[in-house]
């Protein structure tokens, strides 16, 4: 698949600390593309280097299989929403959106590509408004406006649903990942949020300490990750006999499930309801605790009951390290 935007060896140091230690990455072009880590593990660094607004130690940025390390972020093909969005509290709606096409990339369109812009977003009803008068979201969606009417090769995008409540940051990237195929522009997204990851994302690179730790689908870092930290950061994961299982893939039962499973006896300590399922948590005979999350529908298993937790080998994670 070809890649618009290369990574290769790059590396940002400041004094002591290497924020990005020799990242090499290809996004692909077309793509919903995810930086997912702890906070101080490079990602935003790394999406800074990118739009220019920090220079490289070492390594290159190649867009369209150009360097663009020399090029000023006005000169870059790529556009950037802001954590804070970054809103101009004196401008509308419309002005905010016209404004990088009035002191930026100048097109004679400007008009028309203001209007598909909003629309784009759903706001050309609220184009006179000023950004106090718009709630989060409506706020997040100037902020993509202002950058898609410049049409850029590769949008950067700083964690700009981390401001929103729950439930509103759950419909506005549903929106999102809408938006991102309609448009068909390169996204690079950086969040911490692993469940926003996994749901908008076609491909996530895992970063560690300013290191890749693992590039793939969501399911593949999700069911098969190759690290340790990979499968903690990525969810809850019972540690048994040097091997790891998530545990929805745990089962409870009060009898023995059969031959050609992983099997172990446990003592029930607690039973908590979530709504959609159930956690049982358990200590096995050889002192191990684990978690197992089951149907809600199933019966409840009571603290101090006898069970065997079993597991297919299938879902097992095995680690080099």
């Amino acid at each position: 698949m070809e890649c618009v935007l290369e990574l290769r060896g790059l590396a940002k140091d400041y004094l002591s600390h290497r924020a990005v230690d020799g990242v090499t990455l290809g996004i692909p072009r077309g793509a919903f593309f995810s930086l997912l880590g702890p906070s101080g593990c490079g990602k935003t660094t790394t999406l800074r280097l990118v739009a220019g607004f920090e220079e490289p130690t070492s390594g290159e940025v190649l867009l369209n299989g150009r360097s663009i390390n020399r090029l000023r972020p006005y000169e870059r093909d790529v556009s950037t929403v802001f954590q804070n969005y970054a809103l101009f509290p004196h401008l509308t709606v419309k002005g905010n959106v016209e404004f990088g096409l009035r002191y930026g990339r100048r097109r004679k369109d400007t008009a028309q590509a203001v209007k598909e812009a909003l629309e784009l977003v759903q706001l050309t009803d609220k184009e006179s408004r000023f950004p106090s008068e718009l709630s989060g979201g409506e706020r997040q969606r100037v902020a993509l406006a202002r950058s898609l009417v410049l049409r850029p090769e590769v949008l950067l995008l700083d964690e700009p649903l981390s401001a929103l409540d729950p439930n509103l940051r759950k419909q506005v990237r549903a929106e999102l990942k809408a938006l991102q195929r309609r448009v068909g522009i390169t996204f690079l997204f950086v969040t911490h949020d692993k469940e926003e990851a996994l749901s908008v994302s076609d491909q996530i690179a895992v970063m560690n300490r300013g290191r890749l730790e693992q590039v793939g689908t969501p399911e593949d870092i999700y069911l098969r990750p190759r690290t340790r930290f990979v499968a903690s950061f990525l969810g809850a994961v019972n540690w048994v006999n040097g091997a790891g299982v998530r545990p929805e893939a745990t089962r409870v039962s009060s009898a023995h499930p059969g031959d050609g499973l992983r099997v172990f006896t446990a003592v029930v300590r607690n039973s908590t309801f979530l709504g959609e399922c159930l956690q049982i948590e358990a200590q096995l005979l050889s002192g191990e605790s684990v978690t197992a999350q089951v149907s809600r529908f199933e019966r409840t298993f009571a603290p101090g009951e006898v069970v065997y937790l079993w597991w297919r080998a299938a879902d097992e994670m095995r680690f080099s390290e």
